[in-house]
């Protein structure tokens, strides 16, 4: 697994306590599942053990930019940005403006971007970031329960939006969003983990090697 080389070096800022932030944070899921299932990949928001094994490839030392679709209540957000590199920025974008607001309340941190929006617009927000292209991007959205056309067309722009050797990471319960990556992506890697409830698919689509650089 990987190392957390940044974890006490730059503190996030949780602005609530651990004390019934759980039991908020799996309400406004639970919700926001019962509002929007199609939008959501599971009613239970994933385990840690599924965050750390999506996120172990990742190297963290020399990422600048990561983006991430759909943080939902930020089960992976927040790992993140304990992992990430002090000078790095991560872009969250979620439809949702429940979640929206929700991370922009929780979490207190000036590398964190949280953007209202699609993620087929990636390019534009990574531009507004100041950045030319991601090294990262993460993604638990449904691809199978999207709207015809959409999740290959974010497929698309996501390997557009990655430099040379950026990865897109993937965690799915089912194989559907395969048939979207192999048309733009080379080399693509899938594993189930069973360590969570359902058990997920971890899926790797890496592009072709550099890194992010501000614009």
């Amino acid at each position: 697994m990987a190392s957390l080389p940044f974890k006490d070096k730059h503190k996030t800022g949780f602005k609530s306590a651990h004390g019934g932030s759980f039991l908020k944070q799996w309400t406004i899921f639970f919700r926001q599942f019962l509002k929007h299932p199609g939008m959501i990949g599971s009613v239970i928001p994933s385990s840690r053990t599924l965050v750390d094994a999506v996120l172990e490839p990742v190297d963290w030392e020399r990422t600048r930019l990561f983006v991430e679709y759909g943080p939902g209540v930020g089960t992976f957000t927040r790992p993140i940005l304990e992992r990430m590199h002090p000078d790095a920025t991560l872009i969250a974008i979620d439809l949702n403006l429940d979640f929206v607001a929700w991370l922009d309340a929780q979490i207190d941190d000036p590398r964190l971007r949280v953007v209202h929006g699609s993620a087929i617009d990636v390019r534009r927000f990574i531009r507004e970031a100041g950045y030319q292209q991601a090294d990262y991007v993460v993604s638990g959205l449904p691809f199978s329960t999207l709207p015809d056309g959409v999740g290959g067309a974010i497929c698309a722009e996501t390997r557009a939006a990655l430099r040379p050797g950026g990865e897109f990471l993937i965690y799915q319960y089912s194989r559907y969003v395969m048939r979207l990556l192999t048309p733009v992506f080379g080399a693509i890697s899938d594993r189930l983990e069973w360590r969570n409830i359902p058990p997920c698919r971890v899926i790797r689509a890496t592009s072709d090697e550099a890194l992010a650089e501000a614009a």
